[in-house]
């Protein structure tokens, strides 16, 4: 196995390794060509190429409103559900989001 010098975190592939180590440094090696941002890996790239493009393939099957990431879809379809997986461990509360969790 490759293990990370930082974390000891172990992995299979040393291409693997090689990624999971920019968590630890600040190399962001694939840059949009559009706006100049920076990203550690590439597929992060490519998603964000969405923003650019206009691309919004992941539709919600409920009301038929689309998104450019799966994530938030993921997040939208909880405004369908009425989930709430996120709660607050002093008050109980819950939140539909970690983000407003974080902010209460």
């Amino acid at each position: 196995p490759f293990t990370c010098s930082d974390c000891n975190k172990s992995f299979r592939q040393k291409s693997t390794l090689t990624r999971h180590r920019r968590v630890h440094t600040t190399e962001k090696p694939f840059t949009c060509s559009d706006c100049n941002k920076s990203f550690r890996q590439r597929s992060h790239l490519i998603q964000h190429h969405s923003v650019h493009s206009g691309e919004k393939p992941y539709a919600c099957s409920v009301c038929s409103k689309s998104f450019s990431h799966m994530s938030t879809l993921s997040k939208h379809r909880l405004t369908h559900t009425g989930g709430k997986p996120f709660t607050c461990s002093d008050c109980n509360k819950s939140f539909s989001q970690s983000s407003t969790l974080i902010r209460h």
